[in-house]
């Protein structure tokens, strides 16, 4: 009896053996996840590695320079001519952004459910999310570069860092809108405007410190912040775009029938679905570390 009772263990130990081995003769995924799916995740780490490189430079350049710009002052403009509405268009942005994800996981499910029309419907609402977060994206480029001439190597917003009141062309202290003495202090972010093809660069005498009663002009900001801000944004912009093209040639499949003869719960739209994810998650931490920080 104690005979029968070891060798049936004895099977059992070895059958189990034998269905260990099965995961990895390449009859299935060791991950139980599809060989699509699993590069994807792939792809997509190495791609946070590429943003992580980027977002940690500029948080190095931010903090080592005093006359960084404030995020505040540079993105306060609001379509229809709107001024000191910091962050308010960035925000919208973000918000389009984020529910087209939210319809990208209805996309999702619906495939799931083996349900072609719910598919389409909702990836249709997922590519008119992306193209108005690409629009809002265009319109604020065309902003900064159109109308307050920011570019890759000149960047007209600076940060003061003394106190200070700006001076008239005679040297007579300039007033405000208000009538009261137009002076600033140490961190205030300025923009040089640009007239008759000309930059105005505005005087002003310095009212603390060491050089206190010296007469400085505004100088151009930090040539980094233009061109870390077009290249991040345009990076991320890049990835929105190309993330429409493939939603769009998913959904025509979809429209096709082609995902629905695979019986493998639309596994296809899963996959773009985990990359428009990931582009709004980076999203986020840009929207953090420049914006915010």
């Amino acid at each position: 009896m104690a005979t029968e009772t070891h060798s049936h263990h004895e099977v059992d130990h070895h059958e189990g053996h034998e269905t260990d081995q099965n995961l990895w003769d390449g009859s299935k995924s060791p991950f139980k996840v599809s060989y699509g799916k699993l590069m994807m995740w792939y792809f997509l780490v190495s791609d946070a590695f590429t943003f992580a490189g980027f977002l940690i430079a500029y948080g190095t350049l931010r903090f080592s320079m005093p006359s960084w710009p404030l995020p505040d002052v540079v993105f306060s403009t609001f379509p229809g001519g709107f001024h000191h509405a910091p962050l308010i268009f960035v925000t919208l942005m973000t918000f389009i952004l984020i529910l087209s994800s939210v319809t990208m996981v209805r996309a999702v499910q619906e495939g799931h459910r083996e349900n072609k029309r719910g598919v389409v419907k909702w990836m249709a609402l997922t590519i008119v999310g992306g193209l108005m977060f690409l629009g809002c994206q265009a319109w604020e480029w065309t902003n900064l570069i159109a109308k307050e001439h920011m570019t890759i190597t000149i960047n007209p917003f600076g940060t003061h860092v003394t106190d200070g009141v700006y001076l008239n062309e005679d040297g007579t202290e300039a007033k405000n809108e208000m009538g009261e003495v137009d002076k600033f202090t140490s961190g205030h972010t300025y923009l040089i405007h640009k007239k008759d093809g000309d930059f105005h660069k505005r005087k002003f005498k310095i009212t603390s410190g060491s050089l206190k009663g010296q007469v400085a002009q505004e100088s151009f900001g930090p040539k980094a912040f233009g061109g870390l801000f077009f290249f991040i944004t345009g990076f991320h912009g890049f990835h929105v775009f190309s993330g429409v093209v493939f939603l769009s040639v998913i959904m025509l499949n979809s429209m096709s029938g082609l995902y629905a003869k695979r019986k493998n719960g639309y596994e296809m739209v899963e996959k773009i679905g985990l990359y428009w994810h990931f582009v709004d998650l980076v999203w986020v931490f840009v929207f953090l570390v420049f914006y915010l920080l």
